[in-house]
């Protein structure tokens, strides 16, 4: 007995393997320069919040100052979400973007 050759529908996955992709993609907390906070209060917040050293804390506090804005931190969109949320209940103006 021969059987017929079967046509099998396959799934397209690379349109799930970019959403993939996509998802683990890292995003950066991005913290902007503004006319209300102290210098000094800005780096004690990176000090405080993300437990960075005093002159890391104090190094993006000068991008920030002089550049006008600075990568605080880098990873998953949730926990972007989150540090952006957290700056602004310091008062900093933060926002997230795709790295």
């Amino acid at each position: 007995m021969t059987s017929a050759p079967v046509e099998v529908d396959r799934p397209d996955v690379r349109g799930e393997q970019q959403a993939a992709e996509e998802t683990d993609r890292p995003w950066n907390t991005i913290v902007w320069n503004d006319p209300i906070n102290l210098m000094s209060y800005v780096t004690y917040v990176f000090e405080s919040y993300f437990g960075y050293p005093k002159t890391k804390a104090h190094k993006l506090m000068l991008d920030v100052h002089h550049r006008g804005k600075a990568v605080v931190a880098h990873g998953s969109r949730e926990e972007m979400e989150r540090d952006v949320s957290a700056m602004h209940s310091y008062g900093l103006w933060a926002t997230l973007q795709r790295a």
